[in-house]
């Protein structure tokens, strides 16, 4: 049983074994959000520079559709996938597109889409999903 003035050695100790735990350790250091093209923020604009068709993963035979975005706020480029059908018809080449984390486990990419963290959530202010159902048109910029 410790004494009645430990304490302080009690929390220091504590505090020395927290750094070989790894989730604490990531983030103490930031390497998150330092890997992260977001900069730990959920959501970023950006302009669509490309559209590419990414092939899934094995056992999987598709071609996801999916954009080049660079980001407005540090100029960084990153593939951004299109959920929906037909949604590459919708997005044109400079449209101004909101992108979101997809989802995956530790930030990482989702599902059958390799190399894939980010989807697209709205074209020009107007949501991605409305344009693939043809409820709404999107603005001419």
């Amino acid at each position: 049983m410790p004494g009645e003035f430990a304490a302080r050695n009690l929390k220091k100790r504590r505090k020395k074994f927290r750094w070989s735990l790894r989730e604490y350790k990531r983030k103490m250091l930031g390497l998150d959000i330092k890997a992260n093209p977001l900069e730990g923020a959920p959501m970023a604009r950006g302009i669509v520079l490309e559209k590419v068709g990414i092939e899934s993963k094995q056992p999987n035979s598709a071609i996801r559709k999916c954009v080049r975005v660079q980001l407005i706020k540090n100029g960084k480029v990153v593939t951004a996938f299109l959920p929906g059908d037909g949604a590459l018809n919708v997005i044109d080449e400079h449209d101004e597109v909101l992108i979101e984390s997809i989802g995956g486990t530790r930030g990482r990419s989702m599902g059958d889409i390799p190399g894939v963290r980010f989807k697209v959530t709205t074209v020009n202010g107007v949501p991605l999903k409305l344009l693939v159902q043809g409820k709404a048109q999107k603005p001419m910029r």
